[in-house]
C-alpha cells in the first residue's frame, strides 16, 4: 500500500464525495494489505453507488474470503444482473466463471 496515493485518494474523497471511483481506488489500495478496509469501503460503494459495477467483483470476493456465504453468492448475482443491464459482455463473463469457481469451492 503506497501511504502517498492512499492519502491523496483520500484528499479527492473529499473533494468530490459523490464520485465513486475515488472510493473504489480508494479500496483497491487497501485491498491485499487491509482487507477489512477494503471491504468496508466497498459494501459502502455497493450502498451509495449501486450502479458501479467494479465494486460488485472486488467486494464478492473479499466476502467470499471472509466466508460470509450468503453474502457473497448475492453479490456475485447482483453483479452478473447489474453486467447484464449495463450490456457489459466481459463482466458478466467474469461474474459467471468467478460465481462457478465459487459455487465449487462451497461444495
Amino acid at each position: 500500500m503506497n501511504s502517498d496515493r492512499t492519502s491523496l485518494l483520500k484528499q479527492f474523497i473529499s473533494e468530490e464525495p459523490a464520485n465513486p471511483f475515488n472510493k473504489y481506488a480508494l479500496a483497491m489500495e487497501y485491498y491485499d494489505s487491509q482487507p477489512k478496509n477494503s471491504l468496508e469501503i466497498l459494501l459502502s460503494l455497493l450502498k451509495d453507488h449501486p450502479d458501479y459495477l467494479p465494486t460488485y467483483f472486488k467486494a464478492a470476493h473479499l466476502l467470499w474470503e471472509e466466508e460470509r456465504w450468503d453474502e457473497a453468492e448475492t453479490t456475485f448475482r447482483k453483479g452478473a444482473q447489474l453486467a447484464a443491464e449495463q450490456d457489459d459482455q466481459k463482466a458478466l463473463l467474469e461474474f459467471r466463471s468467478a460465481y462457478q469457481n465459487f459455487q465449487f469451492d462451497r461444495d
